[in-house]
């Protein structure tokens, strides 16, 4: 997060984005303990995490996987190398003096899923009695019973400010840039909503 910062991503703004569906593109998993560190799924699965397909429904105990394991973490793979290069390729531009790091831990080729991927779980037989749903959030405006809607079912509106006089929104994902929906990012758009809603007054 701190390389994105400095090198302005968090500043991108919404008119950059290739469509109304990169507000929603999956960030780098990332951590911040011991100072913050990248976490590699493949670096995961050789420690012993167990790593699944996309869960698709579950049938009494029985979860059923989809079979798109090595796509997901190829994906995963490609974003983690392509935020890489481009701090590397920030750094060499800045002339900043800063440690020569590898991905050589993390290289992609150290561990690869089985050929045959497990596409079902029996959570009773396997001994699993809890399971942690950690999916994020989905936006719900069913309670917003004004017009200002798309037909996605996404807001319509400039910066936080919409049609209905009166009506805002504030913290969304990229309601004008990358870091719209972070604390350090939403003070920026409130000050903004503020000054809008004083100019209405």
């Amino acid at each position: 997060m701190w390389w994105v910062n400095q090198m302005g991503g968090y500043d991108r703004t919404v008119d950059a984005l290739t469509s109304p569906a990169a507000r929603f593109a999956c960030h780098p998993d990332l951590s911040g303990k011991d100072g913050g560190h990248a976490i590699n799924l493949r670096q995961l699965a050789r420690e012993g995490v167990v790593l699944l397909g996309r869960l698709q429904e579950v049938q009494g105990s029985r979860a059923i996987l989809a079979s798109d394991l090595e796509e997901n973490l190829a994906k995963a793979d490609a974003q983690a190398i392509q935020l890489t290069y481009a701090i590397d390729d920030y750094v060499l531009r800045t002339g900043m003096d800063v440690p020569v790091e590898s991905m050589s831990e993390d290289a992609t080729s150290k561990w690869m899923p089985p050929a045959d991927p497990i596409l079902e779980v029996d959570l009773y037989a396997a001994g699993i009695s809890t399971v942690i749903w950690a999916t994020g959030f989905q936006l719900d405006f069913g309670w917003v019973h004004v017009p200002v809607f798309d037909e996605t079912g996404a807001p319509v509106h400039q910066r936080g400010v919409t049609p209905a006089p009166g009506l805002y929104f504030l913290g969304l994902p990229w309601l004008y840039t990358e870091k719209s929906a972070l604390l350090f990012g939403i003070g920026e758009d409130a000050a903004f909503l503020a000054a809008a809603i004083a100019a209405r007054a």
